[in-house]
């Protein structure tokens, strides 16, 4: 493969709302390949410059073959759903080479264990989508995209930042080349166990804030929740091998102040609609779209063996797979005896 000739044209795949936004941003400084899955998405992009509410960079080219992303593009930005990624890496991975760089933007977890009927759990049966990369492919060069980076805001084109953390510098510097502009600030970490970690968990306490808002509460209990719950996120990354150093920056406090205050979170809203009585599987319909948070709550239950503390997690799994009240739930969070200010630290 000749590098220099492909560094300039980048390959999405993914055609959800981030994907979208990540290929705009692309757009601004290079070519972009977009792979949909259907023809019909393929055609719309194509030739109206528009989907799923969003307008599309004229720059940006949708297709439907993974052969041709890899063939044309050494930078490749997989924004699919966590259930859906090693569907993809199969797919792709025999036309995929060390030449490559993969910078995911996934914030899920994978297990090959069943979650709804699998009562308990091991770390080591848990990877973050940079290790699957690395699993099932042939590619070394990994990295994550991970940050308060609300999708509609990005097309709206409002100024953000991202971080982009790799082991190897030069993934994170091709990445902040790609995807650096005047409305969008890139930063770089080596930490990529602890970036992921903090895009992944921060999803459940989305949904908990998205409860909080549908009851009415206010910003004290949001504060409580936001505070409390980066704690019980950063003990249970503690347990997983990672520091609490990624969770004071973008992509922990940055990213989970801006999911667990916007309703435009897929994580929030089903946190809001189960406040407003509705059951998960009708949530789940009615967005349309995978919120990652579900998932992340059920590894996290089943994790419980590491003995960490995450009450919050606890009592959520309850309302959502058990049906115990919300208002219950709430009390006896409240009920819990608590010790010093910022012990997680």
């Amino acid at each position: 493969m000749d590098l220099k000739s492909t560094l300039n044209k980048y390959g999405v795949v993914g055609a959800g709302s981030f994907g979208i936004a990540i290929a705009n941003l692309l757009a601004e400084n290079g070519e972009v390949l977009l792979y949909a899955r259907t023809e019909e998405q393929v055609k719309e992009i194509n030739e109206k410059h528009f989907s799923r509410g969003y307008e599309l960079n004229p720059g940006i080219k949708a297709i439907d073959n993974l052969k041709l992303i890899a063939q044309e593009c050494q930078l490749i930005f997989p924004i699919i759903p966590s259930d859906n990624f090693v569907d993809f890496l199969d797919e792709i991975a025999p036309y995929l080479s060390p030449a490559h760089i993969l910078i995911h933007g996934t914030k899920g977890l994978y297990t090959p264990k069943q979650l709804n009927t699998d009562t308990d759990i091991i770390k080591e049966e848990i990877y973050t989508m940079s290790e699957l990369i690395q699993l099932k492919t042939g590619v070394i060069r990994v990295g994550c995209l991970a940050g308060p980076n609300l999708a509609s805001e990005l097309a709206d084109k409002q100024p953000a930042a991202t971080v982009i953390a790799s082991k190897f510098n030069e993934v994170i510097k091709e990445g902040q080349n790609a995807l650096t502009s005047n409305r969008f600030q890139v930063y770089g970490s080596n930490d990529i166990l602890g970036i992921e970690l903090a895009g992944v968990l921060k999803n459940y306490i989305a949904i908990a804030s998205g409860m909080l808002s549908g009851l009415g509460y206010g910003e004290n209990a949001r504060a409580l929740l936001i505070t409390r719950g980066m704690g019980e996120l950063i003990y249970i990354a503690k347990s997983l091998g990672a520091s609490e150093k990624a969770f004071l920056g973008l992509a922990g406090i940055g990213d989970l102040i801006a999911t667990c205050n916007s309703e435009k979170s897929r994580n929030f809203r089903v946190g809001y609609y189960l406040a407003k009585g509705k059951k998960i599987d009708e949530i789940i319909k009615e967005i349309g779209e995978v919120a990652e948070g579900i998932k992340t709550l059920q590894i996290v239950k089943l994790l419980q063996r590491y003995g960490f503390k995450a009450p919050i997690a606890e009592v959520l799994y309850r309302i959502i797979f058990e049906d115990f009240p919300i208002q219950k739930g709430i009390n006896l969070l409240m009920s819990f005896t608590v010790s010093k200010d910022a012990e997680y630290i």
